[in-house]
C-alpha cells in the first residue's frame, strides 16, 4: 500500500514522491503561500511549480514557515517557453534557485518543447545536474518525437516526462515508451481540469469506498505508477486529496477507468502549442 510519503525510484537513484501538490495559476501570493503551507502541514512532501507560475518565492516561503528541513521537501520547477536555449536557461536556472532561496533543485523541467530549442535547453538541464546544482532531470510536454530527438545527443536520459494525464487521456504510447527508456511519468491536470469529477463511472466506484470522484481518480494515477500532482487551493481539498491510502482500487476497477479514455485533452496538444 502507498503513502502520502511514497516514493518512486528514478533511473539515477534518486527517489521522487509518488503523490505531491501541484501550484498551476496559484497566482495570488497570499493564496499561494496558505495553500502550500497547509500541504507542507497535511504531510505532502513535493511542490510542483515553474518559472511561468510565478509562484516560487512563495514555494520557498511556505517552505521556510513549515519549519521543514529543505531536505525533506522535493521542488520541481521549470523553464519556461521564452526563457529556452543553452545560456538562456542557465540563467532562468539561476533566478528559479534565487526565488526559491535554495541553493539546489531536486527536478527541473523543459516546460514545452520549444522547436529549435529543446535540445539546448536540455543540455543546460544537463549542466546543472553535472555541476550537482540538481538532483534529477526532466521534460514536460515532450512526445516520443521530441524524446527520441534527445536521446541522440544527451549524455543522461531525461529522468520523468510530465504530461497532461487523466482518465479521458490515458496516453497509454507515451506512457510504454517512457516506461521502456526509465523515463518516470507525471500527471498534470490529473483531474482533468475537473472536467472528469462528473464521470458517473468513476463516481460509482468511489462510492463503494466512500471516495469522491477526485480520491477515486487519484488512486487511479497512482496504480498505474503515475507521479500525481493534484493543485487545489481549498484547505478541505487538500487534505481530501491526500487522503487516499486507506482503501485500493480492484483490478475491474482500474480496468473500468483505463476504458474511458476518449484521447480528450483540455491543455494544449505539445505539437501544436503556440510558442
Amino acid at each position: 500500500m502507498y503513502s502520502i510519503t511514497s516514493t518512486k525510484k528514478l533511473h539515477n537513484g534518486i527517489e521522487m514522491p509518488r503523490f505531491g501538490l501541484g501550484v498551476y495559476k496559484m497566482d495570488q501570493p497570499e493564496e499561494a503561500f496558505n495553500s502550500i503551507r497547509k500541504a507542507l502541514d497535511t504531510g505532502y512532501i513535493a511542490i510542483d511549480t515553474a518559472a511561468f507560475y510565478k509562484n516560487e518565492q512563495q514555494v520557498g516561503e511556505a517552505l521556510r514557515a513549515s519549519g521543514k528541513r529543505r531536505e525533506e521537501i522535493f521542488i520541481t520547477s521549470k523553464v519556461w517557453n521564452t526563457d529556452q536555449g543553452y545560456d538562456e536557461t542557465l540563467r532562468a536556472f539561476e533566478k528559479t534557485l534565487t526565488a526559491l532561496n535554495t541553493d539546489y533543485l531536486d527536478l527541473y523541467l523543459t516546460h514545452w518543447a520549444v522547436p529549435d530549442k529543446f535540445t539546448e535547453t536540455y543540455r543546460a538541464i544537463e549542466r546543472v545536474y553535472d555541476e550537482k546544482l540538481l538532483q534529477a532531470t526532466g521534460v514536460s510536454n515532450h512526445q516520443i518525437h521530441h524524446l527520441e530527438k534527445l536521446f541522440a545527443t544527451a549524455n543522461v536520459k531525461p529522468m520523468v516526462n510530465q504530461v497532461e494525464l487523466h482518465p479521458y487521456l490515458s496516453q497509454v504510447e507515451l506512457r510504454e515508451f517512457c516506461q521502456k527508456n526509465d523515463i518516470v511519468i507525471t500527471a498534470w491536470s490529473p483531474l482533468g481540469r475537473g472536467r472528469v469529477l462528473q464521470d458517473e463511472t468513476i463516481a460509482a466506484i468511489g462510492q463503494k469506498y466512500g471516495k469522491s470522484v477526485a480520491q477515486t481518480i487519484i488512486r487511479w494515477h497512482l496504480q498505474s505508477d503515475h507521479i500525481v500532482i493534484p493543485k487545489s487551493v481549498t484547505p478541505s481539498r487538500i487534505e481530501e486529496n491526500a487522503n487516499v491510502f486507506d482503501f485500493e482500487l480492484t483490478a475491474e476497477d482500474m480496468a473500468a477507468i483505463d476504458a474511458l479514455n476518449r484521447n480528450e485533452r483540455f491543455g494544449s496538444h505539445p505539437d501544436h502549442f503556440s510558442f
